[in-house]
């Protein structure tokens, strides 16, 4: 028998994120008998299915409202505030079409991607390898984050006001560039402090 490894998210909304009671019961329902779920700090849950099922699964936990994404080094989903302002005010449906623009792309090492509808920044953007934060009608975009180890690294500032139409195409730009420069398994904060992205990404 060969097991298959999902990651579950559930999509962004207004609270954060959260898991209804019929979801954690469509988990509990395909997951393989004595395998453990585990929480990831992409704030994803990891799951093993019976390969044979895996189409089965996949449209039970789809039903139950929830993604099932891919695992391994990639972008992961989108780690995104509460959107404590409200849907409209910190930019909710424009997060949602960043999230679908970024997650799943292949790099060499798993990229965790960030967004606060505001500037109090309850998601911890700085934290991340690249953040988006909404300033009212535009968007600042930091770099470099980094926090693991004894040595944590908080990203800078790229550009600042940059207009909403603007992000997505820049970050993919970024991110296809990295993947294609990297030197093996180079993380994205070594990486953006061997190379000045400056110079090869234009607003």
């Amino acid at each position: 028998m060969t097991l298959r490894k999902l990651a579950l998210a559930t999509p962004l909304a207004v609270g954060g994120t959260t898991f209804q009671p019929e979801q954690l019961t469509a988990i509990g329902s395909i997951v393989h008998p004595g395998t453990a779920i585990e929480m990831t700090p992409f704030k994803q849950l990891y799951v093993f299915v019976d390969e044979s099922k895996l189409l089965e699964a996949e449209e039970e936990l789809a039903k139950a409202g929830l993604r099932v994404l891919p695992t391994g080094s990639t972008t992961k989903n989108l780690q995104a505030c509460n959107f404590c302002k409200g849907a409209d005010e910190a930019g909710l449906p424009f997060a949602l079409r960043l999230d679908e623009a970024i997650t799943g792309l292949e790099v060499p090492i798993p990229i965790k991607i960030g967004y606060a509808g505001c500037a109090l920044g309850t998601s911890e953007p700085l934290t991340k390898d690249i953040s988006v934060v909404k300033m009212r009608d535009v968007y600042d975009l930091y770099v470099g984050g980094d926090v693991k180890g004894i040595k944590p690294k908080l990203a800078e500032l790229f550009f600042s006001e940059i207009r909403e139409e603007q992000v997505i195409p820049i970050i993919l730009e970024m991110i296809d560039y990295y993947r294609t420069h990297a030197k093996g398994k180079e993380k994205f904060s070594k990486f953006i402090g061997r190379i000045n992205l400056k110079e090869v990404i234009n607003k």
